[in-house]
């Protein structure tokens, strides 16, 4: 079979397309033949060596397919069974925070870049029958961490206000749908009118120009929304203090990144006298991905897919997403 590897940390072209033995399930675990993958911010910093995994390695969390080979012990799951991946592996049974095996498929373990995956048969749901491949493919990861923030951390409720920090990537896009689908307003920021105008379109309620804004970004976010926001979700880590001064009294700022920097400063009285919170959060449990897609089955709504490339153009795929010049998904085809 063939699959994207990389053998040492760098930009896109340390991305290769090689030919690899296929793999075969051990106990407890499947096959899946791949249609599809995504693409996810974690894998430029995967590539980069930003976060250390072992190498060689073929990245990847995100993808979508059919079972082909089952392995000793494993029930529920049949050859032909059409699944999406859950990316997050070991989480444990405290669904309010993973256990100590927890990791994220794709580094150290093998992704998702490939013509087909081994995984543990716990980590593959059956596909929502009305995505397309593509679109299933782009769920998973982006699609949990949204729905986590929103709903087990932020527990956002109908009529309330949410803000999604920086809108085009994946999760903001996710974000959006459920947090609109939940019966909530949404308002976005973007450094692009173009974005914007795409959110809109996707039914954000008011927008944002940071870069126009400046520094008084908050101000401009409470004045588009009337006052203060309920929650924001931000994953930029550096704006943590604007998403903060973005909140009503009590509000919640959900954050699960940090595209920005490692490191943030800020002031502690807004968040005291404010009585903010401050919920961090990572991926999501088992049964958190049940219920995304017991909610894609029944919302209308299906995933943002920027665009799709062939497997072998994995390397030109990086580039746009660390770019950051994309809206939405950007997916590979793996058949």
């Amino acid at each position: 079979m063939q699959a994207i590897r990389m053998s040492e940390p760098g930009g896109p072209e340390v991305l290769v397309l090689e030919e690899v033995p296929d793999p075969s399930p051990g106990p407890g675990e499947v096959v899946v033949t791949l249609h599809a993958a995504a693409l996810n911010r974690r894998d430029v910093f995967v590539r980069k060596g930003v976060a250390k995994v072992p190498l060689p390695l073929t990245p990847g969390s995100d993808g979508a397919g059919v079972v082909s080979a089952v392995g000793a012990g494993v029930s529920g799951v049949t050859e032909g069974d059409e699944v999406v991946i859950l990316p997050s592996l070991a989480w444990g049974d405290d669904q309010r925070a993973p256990g100590p095996r927890f990791r994220i498929l794709g580094g150290p373990d093998q992704g998702t870049y490939a013509q087909k995956i081994v995984i543990p048969a716990e980590n593959v749901f059956p596909k929502p029958a009305r995505l397309s491949w593509h679109e299933a493919a782009a769920l998973p990861l982006a699609g949990l961490t949204a729905w986590r923030a929103l709903f087990s951390r932020a527990r956002v409720q109908p009529g309330e206000t949410v803000l999604v920090i920086g809108i085009g990537g994946g999760v903001a896009t996710f974000a959006l749908h459920l947090a609109k689908a939940a019966g909530c307003r949404v308002v976005v920021t973007s450094s692009s009118d173009d974005k914007l105008a795409s959110a809109a379109a996707l039914g954000a309620d008011a927008g944002v120009n940071y870069a126009t804004a400046g520094d008084d970004w908050p101000a401009a976010v409470k004045q588009a929304n009337g006052g203060g926001v309920d929650v924001v979700i931000d994953s930029v880590g550096s704006t943590w203090a604007g998403s903060v001064d973005s909140c009503a009294p009590g509000g919640r700022v959900v954050v699960f990144g940090g595209t920005g920097g490692a490191t943030v400063e800020m002031s502690v009285r807004p968040v005291t006298l404010g009585q903010v919170g401050l919920l961090g959060t990572t991926m999501g449990s088992p049964a958190e991905f049940g219920q995304l897609l017991a909610a894609v089955d029944a919302q209308s709504w299906v995933p943002v897919i920027d665009s799709v490339r062939p497997l072998g153009e994995a390397a030109a795929a990086h580039a746009r997403e660390e770019a950051g010049e994309h809206f939405g998904k950007l997916v590979l085809d793996c058949a």
